[in-house]
C-alpha cells in the first residue's frame, strides 16, 4: 500500500498523527491528573469534529468505537515482522531493544529513528491513521497484514511509528484511562462530567460523545444495545466488622459465584453476551441464547455464567473446558452445562436503570427473570446484622460458591467503578491475579509444551509497568497448556535458547496461590512468591486488572497466609 492509496481513502487534510503523539508524550511526562486533563483539553479544542472523535477514541485506547465490533488482529509477532521489514533490522537485532525498553512502541521509535537516521518527515494524519487501522481489519492473512504495516512504518517518522504501534496494541501506556479522557472532554467543553460519562456509556463511542459535548448535544441520547457497558466492581471486605461499618441498617446478601462475569444484551431476536474484558462470548454459550431471547422485553442483564447441573454448582475447572473453544459441540454442552445467574439489570422496558437504586432494579428483574432454568434469578436475602454472615458464608461454600456479595439496596450502578456499596467476602486463600510475561518449555511429559510461566504484578493503580514476582509450573491441565502454548507461540516477542524460553506479550492473566510472600532481589518487584501454583486462567480479566505491588506489600506486612476470612 502506498501513501497515495491511504490518502485516497482518508480525508484530504486534518490533524497530524505527529501532533497527537507529541501531546501523548507530554501527558506521559506528568503524573498529575489535572495536568493530563488540561493537555488533552487544549488539544481537543483545536480539532475539527472528525479528528476530535478519532483522537478521543485513540487516547481512550480504542482502535474503533466500543459499539464497533471490528478488530485488527495485529499481535506482537505481526508488529515485530513488519518492523523488521520496514527498518532492515532482524528479530535478533530488535529483541534486546524490547527487553531493555519493555514497550513495543518505544522499540519501534528507536528502530525507525536509527534506520532512517531520524530524517523522515511526519506526514500521517489522524484520518490516514483511521484508514490504516480499517485496512488492517479488512486484510486477511498474516503475510498481507505484515506487508501493509511494514509499508506504513517504512514511511513513518519515529514518533508516528511509536504511536501507530501503541494504537495497534490498544495500550498507549501514558498513564491515561478512559475516565480521564471523559474528564478532559467535560472540562474543555464546559459540560458536566456525569453527562459526558453517561453519553459515552449509552453510545458506546467516546469519540461521538466528545463531538456531542462540543455541540451541546448530550441530552436525549437513546441507549444503543450490543456494545459492552463497563461493569460495576466490588471491594474486598476485610472481615465482618468492615461490613458492619460500611453497610446500612438493612443490606442484601447473595452467593458469590465462581464463574465468569457476563453482560447479556437481548433485543427482539438478537442476543449478545459480553465478558468483563468487553469481548463477545455468545458463541461459547449457545444454550443461553434462546432463554434470553424469550424474555418479555429488551434487556441488559449483569450476571455470572457458572457450570451447573440442576441446583448443583460445578467447579470452575469444569467451565474452563469451554473457555477458549471456537466451537461448542453438543457433547461438550452436555458434559459441562452452564447457567446464567442474573443479579442486576442495567436496561429494561425501554429505560436505562443505572441511576435507579439496586432495590428498584431488583424489583424489575424479579418480574422478568425466572427463579429456575438456564437463565435464572440470583437469590438476594435481606440481613440486618452481620453476625449471621458467618453461617451464610459457610453455606455458600457448601453450595459450591466462592463466598458472599454484600450490597447496599440504595446503590446506583456505577459502570467501571469500584466502591464500597458492594463488598465481597471470598474464599479463605491468599491469591493474586498476575499476568504472564515469559514462558519456558516444560520437562518430562510436558517437554513439548510451554508450561513454566513467569508472571508479574503492576507497579501501582496509576502505572501499568509490570514487575515480575514469580514463576509457576503447576496447576493447569495438559489440554489447557496445549491451547496456551499455541497462543504463546503466536505472541512471542523474543526467543532464547533456541525457543525454549520466550518473552511473550503480557496479555494472559492467571490467578495464583502460594505459601507466602518474601523479599527477593531476584525479581524487579523486590518480592517473590513461595511455592506458587496456578489456580486458573482469568479469561475474564485484562492485564490492567491484575493486582498491584501495594497489594503484595500488604500481604508481606500482614504475613498473610491462608486463614479464615470471617474469623479475623
Amino acid at each position: 500500500m502506498s501513501r497515495k492509496d491511504t490518502s485516497e481513502r482518508a480525508e484530504p487534510a486534518g490533524a497530524p498523527l505527529q501532533q497527537f503523539a507529541e501531546v501523548a508524550e507530554a501527558i506521559s511526562a506528568t503524573t498529575k491528573k489535572l495536568e493530563k486533563s488540561a493537555l488533552l483539553g487544549n488539544y481537543f479544542k483545536e480539532l475539527i469534529d472528525a479528528d476530535l472523535a478519532r483522537a478521543a477514541r485513540y487516547f481512550a485506547g480504542h482502535q474503533f468505537a466500543l459499539s464497533d465490533s471490528r478488530t485488527t488482529n495485529v499481535g506482537g509477532s505481526i508488529t515485530s515482522e513488519a518492523l523488521c521489514q520496514a527498518t532492515g533490522f532482524s528479530l535478533e537485532d530488535l529483541a534486546p531493544r524490547f527487553v531493555r525498553l519493555g514497550d513495543a512502541g518505544e522499540t519501534a521509535y528507536e528502530a525507525v529513528k536509527e534506520a532512517n537516521h531520524g530524517v523522515q518527515l511526519p506526514t500521517i494524519t489522524l484520518a490516514e491513521t483511521e484508514s490504516i487501522i480499517t485496512r488492517l481489519s479488512e486484510t486477511r492473512g498474516t503475510r498481507n497484514k505484515i506487508a501493509l504495516l511494514a509499508t506504513v512504518l517504512h514511511q513513518a517518522s519515529p514518533l508516528e511509528a511509536k504511536y501507530l504501534v501503541k494504537l495497534l496494541a490498544s495500550d498507549l501506556r501514558i498513564g491515561l484511562k478512559e475516565g480521564l479522557v471523559e474528564d478532559a472532554i467535560a472540562r474543555c467543553f464546559a459540560r458536566p462530567l456525569p453527562d459526558v460519562a453517561h453519553a459515552n456509556m449509552l453510545l458506546g463511542d467516546i469519540g461521538e460523545a466528545a463531538v456531542r459535548a462540543r455541540n451541546s448535544d448530550l441530552r436525549g441520547i437513546e441507549m444503543r444495545l450490543f456494545h459492552p457497558i463497563k461493569f460495576m466492581l466490588a471491594t474486598p471486605a476485610a472481615d465482618l466488622s468492615d461490613v458492619a461499618r460500611t453497610m446500612p441498617a438493612e443490606f442484601f446478601v447473595e452467593d458469590k459465584f465462581d464463574g465468569i462475569r457476563a453482560q447479556a444484551h437481548a433485543q427482539d431476536e438478537r442476543v449478545s453476551i459480553y465478558s468483563r474484558t468487553m469481548d463477545e462470548i455468545t458463541h461459547r454459550f449457545p444454550e443461553l441464547i434462546e432463554p434470553l431471547r424469550s424474555l418479555p422485553t429488551d434487556v441488559v442483564i449483569d450476571g455470572e455464567i457458572v457450570p451447573a447441573k440442576g441446583e448443583r454448582i460445578l467447579p470452575f475447572s469444569e467451565l474452563q473446558k469451554r473457555l477458549g473453544r471456537k466451537t461448542i459441540g453438543k457433547d461438550l454442552m452436555s458434559e459441562v452445562p452452564v447457567i446464567l445467574v442474573a443479579y442486576d439489570l442495567l436496561y429494561a422496558e425501554g429505560r436505562v436503570l443505572i441511576n435507579q437504586s439496586l432495590e428498584e432494579r431488583r424489583e424489575i428483574l424479579n418480574r422478568l427473570v425466572p427463579r429456575q432454568g438456564t437463565v435464572r434469578l440470583s437469590i438476594a436475602k435481606t440481613f440486618k446484622e452481620v453476625a449471621p454472615l458467618d453461617d451464610e458464608f459457610t453455606n455458600s461454600r457448601g453450595r459450591g460458591n466462592e463466598g458472599l456479595m454484600i450490597k447496599s439496596p440504595d446503590s446506583l450502578y456505577k459502570p467501571g467503578r469500584r466502591g464500597r456499596d458492594w463488598l465481597k467476602l471470598k474464599r479463605p486463600i491468599a491469591t493474586l491475579d498476575v499476568v504472564v510475561t515469559a514462558v519456558e518449555v516444560g520437562h518430562g511429559k510436558r517437554r513439548h509444551l510451554l508450561s513454566d510461566y513467569t508472571f508479574a504484578v503492576r507497579r501501582s493503580e496509576e502505572s501499568n509497568e509490570l514487575l515480575n514476582i514469580g514463576k509457576a509450573y503447576s496447576g493447569l491441565r495438559d489440554v489447557e497448556l496445549a491451547e496456551l502454548t499455541e497462543w504463546f507461540q503466536a505472541h512471542t516477542l523474543q526467543e532464547f535458547e533456541h525457543g525454549r524460553v520466550r518473552l511473550v506479550e503480557p496479555r494472559i492473566v492467571i490467578e495464583v496461590t502460594f505459601d507466602r510472600v518474601q523479599e527477593s532481589k531476584r525479581h524487579k518487584s523486590g518480592y517473590a512468591l513461595r511455592f506458587p501454583r496456578i489456580v486458573r486462567v482469568r479469561t475474564d480479566k485484562n492485564p490492567e486488572d491484575v493486582d498491584t505491588l501495594d497489594i503484595v506489600r500488604r500481604l508481606v506486612d500482614s504475613n498473610d497466609t491462608p486463614s479464615p476470612v470471617l474469623s479475623r
